[in-house]
């Protein structure tokens, strides 16, 4: 709708009125002035005097680029809709051509009617409001234009005092001085509070009746017109009757403008409504994820721009799949539960080796039971899943190949008082051995014995150019996994083996966009090539036989993968992580209180069933894909 449909020629008493502003406005040459209680009788002298007293008021100018605070919005990988965050207002800022007319022309019926007359006060309202507060000794009637309405909402506190009154009426001309009419409207209506946390139009029209601005109605425009007054006390989802009498003074006034016929005032009283329902502190529909993409954005952004700027958020997680992910977890709990592992939790990570964006990220069986995610927040001793990294260092070094022999032998460290003697899980010991049957089969000496062989602060750097950040000591047991690691860092670490040592930075976000749809983080993949090829590619080959006919037989999947089990020596936790060229997937379980599970729990037995399962699910319709075979790599010298 133009500013053109609402304006009318001035006549009568209007045209009076009308004269009285330009009159003032020119006295005062167009600053510092007018007070909405003095009445027309009031001299051109007293009003400058009251104006110099409001040298020290705000600068109307900055609303030449003000951007109302709004709420940031995320969004699964596809663009469907996953949460919304913001603080006190809820908000989303659109343009005065996607507000409906009928919308427009409800608010200026009953706030005002001469918005598109006056320059910026109303002399006739005026008059009627000093006459109202004199008679009550206070102020009881504003009388307040809506330039008048938005300067103080945005600048001023809302008590009542004559002081506030006069300060509104100075910057109302001001601000009208600066901005046009259609610009003033579009502010006012963007940042006015329509009711449980909704600010502006737009979120008002989502939450009151689930539609855009955009497609309002003349009834639904009545209604929301209605609540500005008093949005609490008169909001349908509190007061439906009380609502409905203030869309028909709504609509009882736009007829007596002449804006709509009676006609189309009785159809609009009669219109059923149908309500939505309060949005604003709505639940995710993944907070796992949700939760995690917020604490992404606030390290980046910090949280006031993160509550208040109006990101789109585009994540990497597809809805449907992150669901089944949760589902899958849910119900193998409750196995697990039947299975006589009570307390017992599970989590999730999968990631993509070719993008490192993160696919799944499950925390826990339940999280309306509890909101730590154990994906990320958790750090577990990985256990045996964790001498791929060192074996990795090893041939990396060009001294090892997975033909190499190990010896499965007695040795004692000079470690504190007592020494350190490594053992087996099944305390035997086998004599000379493959690294690839060493791996397959899960022999703890000779990984300490091939940590200290390569150097225990080469396989943390291994690590950390892995991207596993969790602290680590180069003591004699890293190697068996004595350190607590995220399952999360994990499935990233392994998807880096996937895809030949190429590796990108793993995130849940694929990309953010600012209010104006301006890019602001760009998480394109850029893959660098941070290990060996040659290395990585036999590294993925040995664990391919640890799933073969090693202690990961149990996570066979029918095509070609690779992974690893892990069991720590308490059977606190028990872990099978894994992967194909596509997906690269952790499955961790325990305790939160990080007591034993039970007598012969391994990853083998427990884990890796989890995670085959879960890979069936994930990889059904997926291609085969075969991994790069070492030969096709050029081994590093020594």
């Amino acid at each position: 709708m133009s500013s053109n449909t609402l304006r009318q020629k001035p006549s009568g008493s209007n045209a009076s009125s009308f004269q009285f502003v330009q009159t003032i406005a020119t006295i005062t040459g167009g600053t510092l002035l007018s007070i909405t209680m003095l009445t027309t009788s009031v001299v051109a002298g007293g009003l400058v005097g009251l104006a110099i007293s409001f040298r020290n008021l705000p600068d109307v100018r900055v609303l030449r680029t003000y951007a109302p605070t709004e709420t940031s919005h995320i969004y699964d990988v596809k663009g469907k809709w996953l949460a919304s965050i913001h603080g006190e207002a809820n908000r989303e800022v659109v343009p005065l051509d996607k507000i409906s007319p009928e919308l427009k022309r409800a608010v200026l019926a009953i706030e005002d009617s001469h918005f598109y007359l006056h320059q910026g006060i109303n002399p006739s309202s005026i008059g009627r409001a000093f006459k109202a507060n004199w008679e009550n000794g206070n102020v009881v009637e504003g009388g307040s234009t809506l330039t008048m309405q938005l300067v103080k909402n945005v600048f001023l506190s809302h008590k009542r005092a004559f002081s506030r009154k006069v300060a509104e009426a100075v910057m109302a001309i001001r601000l009208e001085q600066i901005l046009t009419k259609d610009q003033i409207l579009e502010l006012y209506l963007n940042q006015v509070y329509w009711g449980h946390n909704n600010y502006g139009i737009q979120t008002a029209a989502e939450s009151y009746f689930n539609k855009k601005a955009s497609d309002l109605t003349l009834a639904e425009s009545a209604m929301l017109a209605g609540i500005i007054q008093a949005p609490e006390e008169y909001s349908p989802f509190v007061h439906y009757k009380i609502a409905k009498q203030r869309q028909a003074l709504v609509l009882a006034r736009m007829r007596e403008l002449n804006w709509i016929t009676p006609q189309e005032e009785a159809a609009a009283r009669k219109q059923p409504l149908k309500l939505g329902k309060v949005t604003s502190f709505q639940g995710s529909q993944l907070p796992y994820v949700t939760d995690a993409v917020k604490q992404e954005l606030i390290q980046k952004f910090g949280r006031e721009t993160v509550q208040k700027g109006g990101m789109r958020v585009q994540t990497t997680i597809d809805l449907g799949f992150q669901r089944m992910a949760e589902d899958f977890i849910a119900n193998e709990h409750r196995r697990l539960q039947r299975r006589g592992l009570w307390k017992t939790e599970l989590a999730l990570a999968a990631v993509d080796p070719r993008t490192h964006f993160i696919k799944a990220m499950v925390g826990g069986s339940d999280y309306e039971k509890s909101q730590f995610n154990r994906a990320t927040q958790a750090t577990r001793q990985p256990g045996s899943a964790f001498k791929p990294f060192v074996y990795y260092t090893g041939f990396a070094s060009g001294k090892f190949t997975p033909d190499s022999t190990v010896y499965d032998t007695p040795v004692r460290y000079r470690d504190g008082v007592r020494g350190y003697s490594p053992r087996n899980y099944d305390n035997t010991f086998s004599g000379p051995i493959s690294i690839r049957q060493a791996l397959a089969v899960s022999r703890n000496v000779p990984a300490v014995k091939m940590g200290r062989a390569v150097g225990l602060d080469k396989v943390i750097e291994v690590c950390r150019t892995l991207g596993i950040k969790s602290p680590m000591e180069p003591v004699i047991s890293l190697p068996l996994g004595a350190i607590g690691l995220t399952p999360m860092e994990m499935a990233s670490a392994y998807a880096t083996f996937a895809n030949n040592g190429w590796q990108s930075d793993t995130t849940l976000i694929v990309q953010v966009t600012d209010t104006q749809n301006n890019i602001i983080l760009d998480n394109t993949p850029k893959p660098k090539l941070v290990l060996d090829p040659w290395a990585a590619a036999s590294i993925t080959n040995v664990m391919q036989t640890v799933i073969n006919s090693g202690t990961g037989k149990m996570a066979s999947i029918g095509r070609p993968a690779a992974g690893k089990t892990g069991t720590t020596s308490s059977e606190k936790d028990v872990w099978f992580v894994g992967f194909v060229p596509q997906l690269s997937v952790a499955v961790w379980i325990g305790r939160d209180d990080n007591r034993r599970l039970a007598s012969g729990v391994t990853g083998g037995h427990y884990a890796a069933p989890i995670w085959r399962n879960f890979m069936n699910r994930a990889l059904d319709g997926v291609p085969v894909e075969y991994f790069v075979p070492p030969s096709k790599f050029k081994r590093p010298r020594a």
